[in-house]
């Protein structure tokens, strides 16, 4: 059964960054193409970012040019680096699976997810 434990949220202010990382076990990570969602208040869970086995990435135009989504395959960990962050990335972030043409494909499970707060 998998098992997903992000970690690295926190607060901080407009304009600066921070690093999410998931450590993923219980499956053969490195075939399977992953993702960061998150979900703010009162909102749906939304995909903002993938990378696939081979290491293509793509995101949501709302974090184009500041998050940095990366992998590393032999300690099955996925991260996500966030910079210029604003008050609307405010969230909490999950990893999970993904599909290449950047729809959600999650297992049947979800990690207890890590809390992003932006402060303006």
């Amino acid at each position: 059964q998998v098992q997903l434990v992000e970690s690295g949220g926190g607060l901080v202010q407009a304009g600066g960054s921070l690093r999410v990382s998931c450590a993923v076990s219980g499956i053969i990570f490195s075939i399977n193409t992953m993702g960061w969602y998150r979900q703010a208040p009162g909102k749906q869970r939304e995909l903002v970012a993938i990378i696939t086995r081979g290491g293509r990435t793509n995101y949501a135009d709302s974090v184009k040019g500041r998050f940095t989504i990366s992998r590393d395959n032999a300690k099955s960990t996925l991260h996500l680096q966030m910079n210029g962050l604003r008050p609307e990335d405010t969230a909490v972030y999950y990893c999970n699976r993904a599909q290449i043409e950047f729809e959600p494909r999650p297992f049947g499970s979800w990690g207890q997810g890590t809390q992003v707060t932006v402060s303006s």
